[in-house]
């Protein structure tokens, strides 16, 4: 019997359609090695690194911590899956009266999750210094501004909460390298007053050590950090470097009143290892300020602080101001 024609186009109708479906599942995604043994395994979509909060801030000399001292904590570090960590930048403005700034630049970089390495550029006008030193030894200094450079070295030889415990805080230490560019200038002008006061040098290296710990039982966390500097740096270098080390304590707290809003205050002992001439160079006062930091996403902080400096150089610095701003990529 001939084939009826009109079943034999419905049945190959039905077969190129079979033809077309079995296709188009053989080329989905997943599926085109299909029968090939990479096809066998699973296909596992990729996520992106997750960004935290970006914190700690910078401290004025490039280093992770508030305004003026340090966390055990390291800044942007290595996310979730990434080989190394990637850079932050900052800066800020603090005014110290009297015609006195201070203009940090600062950037740091962690490629390890226990390593910070960074470094700080302090623009410092010196202002009404240049009139006491003229009004004492006639010198009209024509060195009115400095830069102070920080380069920095931490590491964190203990994580929080480490060896399975709730309450072992952070621990880092630190190595920084300072070089003040103005001050041979201005001990040359003055007939090497400042090496004779005990401000011998122009560069000098602290080490500090820090203790980091978030509390977490409190109504809101409360973030302690507390440290200790070796230091020669008077007025954290901008002065220059006495002859002899001393140990001094600094450290601050901070209250995280909201997920973006933080209150911190700080304290930064400071040496006076060095002799003084009254009205020009004064004996250090120690450093506490209070500071409002707030988080506006992922990346960008900005802080703004008040500050009680006591003396420094040849005047109070007490009811200061300043602002900061950091952003981590």
């Amino acid at each position: 019997m001939a084939p009826n024609p009109k079943k034999q186009t419905m049945k190959n109708y039905k077969l190129l359609s079979a033809a077309v479906a079995v296709s188009l599942i053989a080329f989905q995604p997943g599926n085109v090695l299909a029968g090939t043994e990479s096809a066998k395994k699973t296909v596992v979509e990729e996520v992106p690194a997750e960004k935290g909060a970006p914190l700690p801030l910078h401290n004025i000399e490039g280093n992770g911590g508030v305004l003026t001292t340090l966390s055990a904590y390291i800044v942007n570090p290595p996310r979730n899956g990434e080989p190394v960590g990637r850079p932050a930048i900052g800066t800020g403005f603090i005014s110290l009266n009297s015609g006195r700034h201070l203009v940090p630049t600062t950037v740091t970089w962690s490629p390890w999750d226990r390593v910070e390495l960074g470094y700080g550029a302090e623009w410092y006008t010196i202002g009404s210094l240049a009139d006491a030193v003229k009004g004492a030894t006639g010198v009209d200094l024509n060195t009115k501004n400095l830069w102070l450079h920080n380069v920095n070295a931490r590491f964190q030889f203990i994580k929080e909460n480490s060896f399975n415990t709730k309450w072992v805080p952070a621990l880092t230490a630190g190595a920084h390298y300072k070089y003040n560019s103005g001050y041979s200038s201005i001990n040359n002008q003055l007939g090497g007053a400042l090496n004779s006061l005990g401000i011998t040098d122009n560069q000098g290296v602290d080490f500090t050590i820090y203790g980091s710990k978030l509390l977490t039982f409190l109504p809101r966390p409360v973030l302690f950090n507390l440290g200790g500097r070796f230091t020669r740096a008077v007025e954290t270098g901008l002065l220059g470097f006495q002859r002899n080390y001393e140990f001094l304590f600094e450290g601050n707290v901070a209250i995280f009143l909201t997920d973006w809003l933080i209150l911190a205050t700080e304290y930064r002992m400071q040496p006076n290892g060095y002799s003084t001439i009254p009205g020009v160079v004064g004996r250090s006062g120690n450093w506490v300020t209070v500071d409002l930091a707030w988080v506006v996403n992922k990346h960008l902080t900005i802080a703004g602080g008040w500050g009680a400096f006591g003396n420094v150089a040849n005047e109070n610095a007490n009811g200061v101001w300043g602002l900061t701003a950091k952003y981590e990529f």
